[in-house]
């Protein structure tokens, strides 16, 4: 690897629902005085991915249930929001008051499946934004449009923000992927003394979404994708986020 390069692409408007999403990014591209390579991997904030998806929930059209009203009060939440939080989720796995921790139906498990309420507009009631329904295949279909329009091979991380147990702040993770290797396994190699490699599994998804979110900002930047260059392309046809996700017999804090 010669150098990784990570290039924020700023302008790009406020996304709207039905928006065309790959030619918004193409233009910003191209705005940044930038030429797509093969290996070249496009990151995109899920905000933008799920706004363009209309994924946008209206408070006020959501009847609570007896379990989100209860939750909601164990939690200070407003139980509207905690309805939504449950529809997106298969489990709750812990709360207290103001956090609220789900296992999302995607099978990642971290605060409130994901639904976000800032920088989206908001009614009088309030407003909250999901996740996107898959975002592997809106991976793929950016990926796909992309590539057509520049003729190269590419891959696309779809991007969130997420925090870790037993870790302060906020982390850029991948939660959508095309047209990359999302995992390269070790295992069975050796290192430096020859000694076997038996567990190194390097996540190199959430490497490369953490680098581009620190590149993109997570609070007022307005710049809700990256460039990437500078990794060797996938080794095939690529991998999917849902590949990350740590099988549940396996997780052993349960």
């Amino acid at each position: 690897m010669a150098g990784l390069a990570v290039t924020p692409l700023p302008g790009i408007k406020l996304v709207e629902k039905g928006d065309d999403l790959a030619a918004i990014l193409l233009d910003a591209i191209a705005a940044a005085n930038v030429r797509l390579t093969d290996g070249d991997i496009v990151a995109v904030a899920q905000k933008i991915v799920s706004k363009a998806e209309g994924r946008h929930a209206h408070l006020r059209d959501v009847q609570a249930s007896e379990e989100a009203s209860e939750l909601a009060a164990r939690t200070e939440k407003d139980p509207r929001l905690v309805q939504l939080i449950l529809d997106e989720s298969t489990a709750v796995v812990r709360h207290k008051p103001g956090v609220l921790i789900v296992r999302h139906r995607l099978g990642l498990v971290g605060a409130h499946a994901g639904i976000d309420q800032s920088n989206i507009e908001h009614d009088e009631d309030g407003s909250a934004l999901l996740l996107p329904e898959d975002p592997d295949a809106s991976a793929e279909q950016l990926r796909h449009t992309l590539a057509e329009a520049s003729g190269c091979a590419l891959g696309v991380l779809i991007t969130d923000s997420a925090n870790r147990p037993w870790r302060l702040g906020t982390v850029g993770i991948a939660i959508g992927a095309a047209g990359l290797d999302v995992l390269d396994d070790r295992r069975g190699g050796t290192d430096l003394y020859g000694r076997e490699l038996k567990v190194t599994l390097i996540n190199r998804a959430d490497s490369i979404a953490a680098a581009a979110t620190l590149a993109m900002g997570e609070t007022a930047e307005r710049t809700p994708a990256a460039l990437v260059r500078g990794l060797p392309p996938a080794a095939h046809d690529g991998q999917s986020a849902a590949q990350i996700v740590r099988p549940l017999e396996e997780d052993l804090f349960r």
